[in-house]
């Protein structure tokens, strides 16, 4: 017997939960301009793997810190943007340096030709850049959409209901589910010394 869940069983993934963390696998991604990139961006927009992977040079190459790019998610249809913050702008123009990409090829390629990395493929990467830096735990594809969430919440005290917003999840409570937070923060106050 396996301790895998079976097919089409949700596989819940945890977030990175430290700045720490996130700054190692930032380090050991250096030399790796594209597996930067694709981490970077992750972990600063809250979009799906899959929405990420569909994105295409010709959408990113010229945006400058706070442009955004319209996209349509594929599990939901609804429409959302990316956002190059600092950080992406900083990966992507060393991304850009180093890349012969042609317009309409997709930014995130795998090693055969111009299709984008598969979802499989990104979870293995993933799953990698974690054991890389010992991080315990159980980590995939929604690592990077919940990472941003998490740290969102944890280190820069975004209200919930921003976030739930930015997920475009039907309530603040899917959202605190989603991130694993509720139990969390219901033992953090039960800490306080308010009597």
């Amino acid at each position: 017997m396996t301790n895998r869940p079976g097919k089409g069983i949700e596989k819940t993934v945890e977030p990175i939960r430290r700045l720490k963390d996130v700054r190692a696998i930032k380090k050991i991604l250096s030399d790796k301009p594209r597996d930067l990139l694709l981490f970077t961006i992750g972990i600063n927009n809250g979009l799906r793997a899959g929405d990420l992977l569909q994105i295409k040079f010709y959408q990113v190459k010229n945006l400058q810190v706070g442009d955004s790019i319209s996209i349509i998610e594929n599990k939901t249809g609804k429409r959302n943007v990316l956002v190059i913050n600092k950080p992406s702008y900083d990966v992507l123009q060393n991304f850009l340096a180093v890349t012969n990409k042609q317009d309409d090829d997709y930014l995130f390629t795998g090693r055969k030709g111009n299709s984008p990395i598969t979802i499989p493929s990104l979870n293995r990467l993933i799953k990698a850049w974690t054991s890389a830096i010992n991080l315990k735990g159980r980590y995939g594809t929604h690592t990077l959409r919940k990472t941003w969430g998490y740290l969102q919440r944890t280190e820069f005290g975004v209200p919930i209901e921003k976030i739930t917003q930015r997920y475009l999840h039907a309530s603040p409570a899917v959202t605190m589910n989603y991130l694993g937070l509720q139990t969390q923060e219901v033992e953090d106050i039960l800490i306080n010394n308010a009597i």
